[in-house]
């Protein structure tokens, strides 16, 4: 009888370990969340006549234009917004990963997840084999 109230002890141990793990990998998830809803990313442009700023999302947020924009063609502008978009979202992307390797830790496979998931939206061509760029 000894053998069994080992084994009993040690799937009890097992248990607890488990419900432990699994309650300390819930918070960090919820940590993460919370971060990631908080993170904007910015981008300027080279001459810095365009600000730009993405929500957590990816989402335009904010666009401040320089006075010396009305020096140039509307199709610069154009092609200024959507580069320095373009870089707000990296900028993004980058945030995103370091708190994820702040708050789960690198290599961890739902880090790896949320990280794919943000690139993805911040580039929908991503992993596509025949995407033009």
């Amino acid at each position: 009888m000894w053998a069994d109230d080992v084994a009993l002890d040690a799937a009890d141990r097992r248990l607890a370990d488990w419900e432990t793990s699994l309650s300390e990998r819930a918070a960090r998830a919820r940590a993460l969340s919370t971060r990631l809803r908080a993170i904007t990313g910015t981008a300027t442009s080279p001459d810095g006549t365009v600000d730009v700023t993405v929500d957590s999302n990816g989402l335009l947020s904010d666009l401040r234009l320089d006075e010396r924009i009305r020096q140039q063609s509307a199709a610069r502008t154009a092609r200024q917004i959507t580069d320095t978009t373009r870089a707000a979202h990296a900028d993004l992307l980058r945030r995103v990963d370091d708190a994820t390797v702040e708050t789960l830790g690198a290599g961890d496979p739902t880090g790896q997840a949320v990280v794919d998931s943000y690139r993805r939206r911040m580039d929908p061509t991503e992993g596509e084999p025949n995407a033009r760029r």
